[in-house]
């Protein structure tokens, strides 16, 4: 009886899984993921595997790899799979882990992420789709590239100053610790039969504990090639295989073994042992999650250029939430601040479990700066709070209906302190004032954590500076 492949009965994601969009594939036709997708399923499937497989896949085409097998997915940043494998392969040793990348993310972007898997030998499983090209973002010059090929950012072809393609396969070989490397093609019928053996070779050397595996494809993108699918297959077998030859590069399967992984702990005594905490728990002020019209999870947006303090406050905030036994997370964002742009974090403060640590649309945001309050604040939701710094950033933008926008001069305070640095904690001082998100000895015990040690002396300015915050954003009577 023929096994199964691991693919979805229908791709609901493609077209709404209606007709025959609901059965094929959204690639481009000749292109090569569509075969690699194919195999890595067919080996689920006969191995037996899918309910225990995860598969990562990043930015570029190889990201809809969750579209059509039915494992669990996570998503990477551009580059970043083999971190976020080893992630799930240290956290659940009996899963599989397949990290599915293309050129551009993983030769590029993602060049440090994949040496240093490869390096620690962790038993994943790469499969890295070579076409020689950003096919997803425009057709750009990829590290693979070949010499005298034209793209979208090599017009006249790639020479000297572009550097020379990078052999990704032979690169890994050489390193001590993975175990299995090889290059394989698609551009006929023996060769697809080749591909189809090393990909299922890969994935179960890692059902077998063997350790680290690397399968790099090469496949065919008409499209930015310009050209037919046979075309296509043609310029693969004539102009890529003298620059990346293929073959196993590497085979210690039958010498190696990883072992066990040892299994991780996630008791929460343990844990904090860990990372050095104490086993008491912390003193707790509220009575009860925050009463207010935002549920029981709220977001927060903090956001002001380099210097103005955002991460620390946001840091802090998040920390006072956990300290009361909430759920809480903080995702600092950094973006041009170095340069006059605004840097923020988003924060979540939850009576259970955060849904998503992203903060899109605001129930409070804290604004330190005029591009902060400009860019953000008509993003806050209705009902929500806008604190920001009159100090530096008074003209408020239209908001939505219900924001209660609250003045404080932060910077000012901060400077009449003595201590301009502080400016951050005088927002948290308004932020507890303005809102009673949480009681004020709840801020100020994070604060006194914080600046145990070496910056114990600032204590009494930070508190100082808490208290001020706090005052200044009462309601006037």
């Amino acid at each position: 009886m023929a096994t199964q492949a691991a693919f979805y009965e229908r791709f609901e994601r493609h077209a709404g899984g209606v007709g025959l969009k609901g059965t094929s594939t959204h690639y481009c036709p000749g292109c090569g993921h569509g075969l690699a997708h194919k195999y890595i399923a067919e080996t689920l499937g006969e191995l037996g595997i899918a309910d225990r497989t995860v598969t990562v896949s990043p930015v570029g085409c190889s990201v809809f790899l969750y579209y059509y097998l039915d494992t669990g997915n996570t998503q990477a940043a551009h580059g970043r799979a083999p971190a976020v494998a080893i992630g799930h392969k240290l956290a659940n040793p009996e899963s599989i882990v397949i990290s599915y990348q293309g050129d551009g993310d993983l030769a590029s972007i993602g060049l440090a992420e994949i040496m240093g898997a490869a390096q620690t030998g962790i038993p994943i499983s790469v499969i890295f789709v070579n076409n020689a090209i950003y096919g997803m973002t425009g057709g750009q010059l990829a590290p693979t590239s070949l010499v005298g090929q034209k793209t979208a950012t090599s017009p006249y072809g790639r020479g000297h100053l572009e550097g020379l393609p990078l052999k990704m396969a032979e690169l890994i070989a050489q390193m001590d610790a993975p175990v299995y490397v090889e290059r394989v093609a698609l551009f006929d019928a023996k060769n697809r039969v080749k591909a189809k053996k090393a990909i299922k070779k890969g994935i179960k050397a890692q059902v077998d504990r063997k350790g680290f595996t690397f399968v790099e494809v090469l496949a065919e993108c008409p499209t930015h090639l310009g050209v037919t699918p046979p075309e296509a297959e043609k310029w693969v077998k004539e102009m890529m295989l003298p620059v990346y030859p293929l073959g196993v590069k590497k085979d210690l399967l039958a010498e190696r073994d990883w072992g066990t992984l040892p299994a991780p702990t996630f008791e929460p005594a343990e844990v904090a042992a860990v990372v050095g905490a104490g086993a008491e728990a912390p003193q707790r002020f509220a009575q009860g999650f925050p009463q207010t019209a935002w549920g029981d999870d709220i977001a927060l947006k903090l956001a002001g250029s380099g210097g103005d303090g955002a991460q620390t406050a946001a840091l802090l905030l998040a920390r006072a939430a956990i300290h009361e036994g909430f759920d809480a997370t903080h995702i600092p964002s950094y973006g041009p601040e170095s340069r006059g742009g605004t840097s923020y974090a988003d924060v979540h403060v939850a009576a259970h479990e955060v849904g998503s640590p992203a903060a899109p649309k605001p129930h409070v945001l804290i604004a330190f700066n005029g591009p902060s309050l400009t860019k953000f604040g008509p993003a806050v939701a209705p009902g929500g709070v806008l604190l920001h710094d009159t100090s530096v950033a008074g003209e408020v933008p239209a908001v939505a209906d219900g924001v209660r926008v609250v003045g404080v001069p932060f910077t000012k305070i901060a400077a009449e302190l003595g201590y301009p640095i502080t400016k951050s904690i005088v927002a948290l001082g308004a932020l507890a004032g303005a809102t009673n998100l949480l009681p004020k000895e709840s801020f100020l015990t994070a604060i006194r954590v914080q600046l145990g040690g070496k910056k114990a002396s600032l204590l009494a300015v930070n508190e100082a500076a808490f208290a001020a915050g706090f005052e200044a954003a009462q309601p006037a009577n």
